[in-house]
């Protein structure tokens, strides 16, 4: 285990500002009774690919080396317990998940002499921890013994029954520990978080529904941060501040959620443009129920058709891409600007929509929608939560950021994405017609698949686990291959920045079995108008005298 800790860690370096964006949705807000919470792991750093630790015992005094997630930096070591659970990305085979963002904080809280930082947090306690509370138990724990290294951070923390937020930040350097708040989202509601401490008032007597350290509130009375009563503190104005960045680049992903399922939350268009900073709930009640596809088509968000819809000014070009390279602001005669920042990214290793259902065995209930690259664009496959063989299309040390793997589903996903982006408008549809096709086959499929897994269940659970295991890895090979087609046809079609005519299916050929004369489109006239309103005469056409 410690080989696989260290193989992962050695791929990342620090992530980037405001990356990530994890959605959450309550057993009774959820169409058939599950729990379901999303991760976007965003990074320009992170190479996407899923991890696995296979359930392990352990003997006395054996120690866990610990490595920074992001950078591979050796932190120290912590006492090994005698029995680890099989981790299969971001879930256990106890239907236990994980997910986090980043929110920062006040920087004079971080602490450079802790060892845990939040991703070993998080993939040490999915290998320790059997649901939610005892997640959050062993997490605090674990900071309390040996330090907290990161920054400010909320984690989404979810088992088949229940949907936990738990917001965390240091105390400052050579002060081991945290500060921290878990508050349980009610069954019947839905919450978010990107990069943005959400939590407010919290109630101090409802032990059944919020839980935080001891010292939460007079830590920040000790350090100046709050003078009110106790009823009055906020976890996140204390600790979190906000400034324009964490309401547009921020809290605008989690408003964009929260309008496309609740009508009142348009109000809070405000608050996501970084004009107001009347804070929205840290949960709502959805106007109607969700499904996982509910949930991965809202990770693929742009703010389309909304007030922050950027498809169609000047920085869009010509083919209306809702994307922007990076950095998030720039500056124009002194005059700061910025780029928006919605839930689908182009920097995304890898994204998940994690789905726990309590009626069903372990090896069965849990499902890990998981897809790499761009959320957008990527393919959500349905890993079960016992998976115990990655395939090699995501496996570790297939390729990383700078080795280029034609077996590499992150390789191929961005070779396809980057195409895309340049010619968005078109070539995203082609894109659309092969993820959704491959989705709706895993959907149509997934009863009968179930139903024979569960018989198999009845005669031996590991039965059920090896038959679910080929099962995805078999959907990811195929599914890679046909991206791999989907990036050939992409190219054949549009090269050059001609468009090839086609017919049944196929690309066209004239009378005599050569290629067809291609389509040349050139762009739209509401963007030659802009040419023109830029250029003025200067590409006019003049008749010769």
């Amino acid at each position: 285990m410690n080989k696989i800790i260290t193989a992962i860690a050695l791929l990342f370096v620090t992530f980037t500002s405001f990356p990530c964006t994890n959605l959450l949705v309550g057993k009774k807000a959820s169409i058939d009774g599950s729990t379901l919470i999303s991760y976007a792991a965003d990074s320009y750093a992170l190479y996407g690919e899923l991890y696995h630790w296979p359930a392990q015992q352990y003997g006395p005094g054996e120690m866990l080396k610990v490595y920074e997630w992001d950078s591979g930096k050796y932190m120290g070591e912590i006492p090994q317990v005698l029995q680890t659970y099989n981790v299969i990305g971001n879930m256990n085979e106890h239907q236990l998940a994980i997910g986090e963002t980043t929110f920062g904080g006040r920087s004079e809280l971080s602490d450079s002499t802790g060892i845990m930082d939040y991703g070993s947090l998080i993939y040490i306690t999915l290998q320790r921890a059997s649901n939610a509370r005892e997640a959050i138990t062993i997490m605090t724990d674990l900071v309390k013994e040996h330090g907290y290294y990161s920054s400010g951070e909320s984690f989404s923390i979810a088992d088949p029954n229940e949907v936990w937020v738990m917001e965390m930040i240091g105390k400052g350097p050579g002060k081991r520990g945290a500060v921290w708040v878990a508050i349980r989202i009610p069954d019947d509601c839905v919450s978010a978080h990107a990069n943005q401490s959400r939590i407010q008032q919290f109630p101090l007597n409802d032990p059944d529904n919020c839980i935080y350290s001891s010292d939460v509130i007079s830590f920040a009375r000790e350090k100046g941060y709050f003078n009110g009563t106790d009823a009055d503190f906020s976890f996140a104005k204390a600790y979190a501040p906000l400034d324009f960045g964490a309401l547009r680049y921020c809290e605008a992903r989690v408003w964009s959620f929260f309008n496309k399922i609740n009508k009142d939350m348009a109000k809070y268009v405000t608050y996501a443009q970084g004009k107001t900073t009347d804070p929205m709930p840290l949960y709502i009640k959805p106007d109607r129920k969700l499904s996982a596809q509910d949930i991965q088509e809202m990770m693929r968000d742009h703010y389309e058709g909304t007030e922050l819809d950027w498809r169609f000014d000047v920085g869009a070009g010509p083919f209306n891409s809702p994307y922007r390279w990076s950095p998030l602001s720039f500056e124009v005669d002194s005059v700061e600007y910025c780029n928006e920042r919605p839930i689908a990214t182009q920097q995304t290793g890898f994204s998940f929509v994690a789905q726990m259902r309590s009626w069903l065995p372990n090896e069965i209930g849990g499902i890990l929608w998981f897809g790499i690259d761009d959320a957008a664009q990527t393919v959500y496959y349905p890993f079960y939560c016992g998976h115990i063989e990655t395939p090699l299309e995501m496996s570790v040390g297939n390729g990383d950021l700078l080795t280029f793997s034609w077996t590499s589903a992150f390789w191929i996903h961005n070779w396809v994405s980057n195409m895309v982006y340049t010619r968005y408008s078109d070539m995203s549809i082609d894109m659309k017609k092969v993820q959704s096709k491959l989705e709706e086959q895993f959907r149509i499929a997934q009863p009968d698949v179930e139903k024979e897994a569960a018989i198999l269940h009845e005669q031996s659970p590991s039965q059920s686990v090896h038959y679910l295991t080929q099962y995805t890895n078999n959907l990811v090979k195929e599914g890679v291959a046909e991206w791999k087609k989907l990036g050939e046809y992409l190219m054949v079609k549009y090269v050059d920045g001609v468009i090839k005519r086609e017919e049944d299916g196929q690309f066209k050929r004239n009378p005599y079995g050569e290629p067809a004369s291609p389509l040349r489109p050139g762009y739209s006239n509401e963007y030659y108008k802009k040419i023109v309103d830029q250029t003025g005469d200067k590409y006019k056409v003049h008749p010769i005298k």
